[in-house]
């Protein structure tokens, strides 16, 4: 086992409470990064501006700088620091906390969701990025476009990917931009969302180039971590069989969920000036895996961290991080997920019926589902 191997091993918890006891930030001899594991080093490293979310030397990876997915994921404001993580972020962030949870529950209720693992398959990775494409005024038949090219694109944000994903991710980031570019130019879309969002970026920049591609992260964003956020839970209701029940509240059940099993276990950051944290110098060029999940079962943040628990008081958690780079699809992501899973349920799947396996990552922790024969 090792902190990279955890993310989709059966139960990494036992192995992130070993981590925790060895110190909060201690150094992996086999990755040659520094690992956060503690509730407190993770926050520290999160909020400590020379921690930057791409090393300098290479602000878009080798393998995408030359092609449009490349030229695209160095403008998302997750890519970045300063003014070109703020400005965008400005414009998003308001728009996506007051999103209308009447409405999102509307276009998940709209949407066809089929028993089985290719039904949930569907449910999982393509409904919620329909959903969103739905919010800024795309039409359902877009929608569904875009939720394929979407999957396309998000292979260039995987080290795993192999050269034809890459390229299929350069001809989806391309079909994306013009997708809205298109959208931008409709006098007719009635869409509140993006009208916020166009209004408040107009106020700081004019570069629309920006704003496309960081609409284009709303997609890639939603897309793997809604779905692990949706099979998690099922997880959970296939673990524990006596939550699966009618009065089961499911907000309460995907709170915990991104909580206890969450979509996204880790994450990095490349230290970019001399700096110390929890006591250990760092240098400049140093990396540091972020276990985020680990955080999370941290006794120092939760009470009996272990334990499932729907009505957790003060319920406390990292997985959407924190400060500055703090994810603002928090609120949206939970929403789509708690209507999608109460969608599901109301088919009274037969959820006994069921195999999964975990999707090759890095990072991620979401499952994949299939009938038993």
């Amino acid at each position: 086992m090792d902190p990279i191997i955890a993310a989709t091993h059966a139960d990494p918890y036992p192995y992130y409470a070993q981590l925790r006891a060895e110190g909060g930030l201690v150094f992996h001899q086999g990755l040659k990064v520094w690992v956060a594991s503690s509730a407190r080093a993770v926050a520290a490293v999160l909020a400590h501006p020379d921690c930057h979310v791409r090393p300098s030397h290479e602000p878009v990876p080798k393998a995408i700088v030359s092609g449009m997915a490349g030229k695209v994921f160095g403008q998302l404001m997750r890519m970045n620091e300063g003014e070109r993580q703020r400005c965008p972020r400005s414009a998003i962030q308001p728009g996506l906390a007051s999103i209308d949870v009447h409405e999102v529950n509307a276009l998940v209720g709209a949407r066809l969701i089929t028993p089985g693992a290719d039904g949930l398959y569907k449910a999982m990775f393509r409904g919620p990025v329909c959903v969103v494409a739905a919010l800024l005024g795309f039409s359902p038949a877009q929608g569904r476009v875009i939720s394929e090219l979407t999957a396309d694109f998000v292979a260039c944000l995987s080290p795993l990917s192999d050269q034809a994903q890459l390229e299929a991710a350069h001809g989806a980031a391309e079909q994306l931009s013009g997708y809205f570019i298109e959208l931008l130019d409709d006098p007719g879309n009635q869409s509140t969302l993006l009208a916020g969002i166009r209004q408040r970026f107009a106020a700081t920049s004019s570069d629309s180039e920006m704003l496309i591609a960081n609409l284009i992260g709303l997609f890639s964003q939603t897309y793997e971590a809604t779905a692990g956020l949706i099979g998690n839970a099922l997880l959970a209701l296939i673990r524990n069989p006596s939550l699966h029940s009618e009065s089961t509240p499911v907000d309460n059940l995907i709170a915990e969920v991104q909580r206890f099993d969450p979509s996204v276990q880790n994450t990095r950051r490349f230290v970019a000036a001399p700096c110390e944290i929890e006591g250990v110098s760092l240098n400049p060029g140093d990396v540091i895996l972020v276990l985020l999940a680990s955080a999370n079962r941290d006794p120092q943040l939760n009470d009996h961290p272990d334990v499932f628990l729907l009505d957790r008081p003060d319920r406390r958690s990292f997985t959407f991080g924190i400060g500055r780079h703090q994810c603002p699809g928090q609120i949206l992501a939970q929403c789509i997920a708690s209507a999608t899973l109460k969608e599901i349920l109301t088919m009274k799947p037969a959820l006994d019926r069921l195999t999964w396996h975990y999707r090759p990552s890095l990072n991620g922790r979401i499952p994949l589902f299939s009938d038993l024969p």
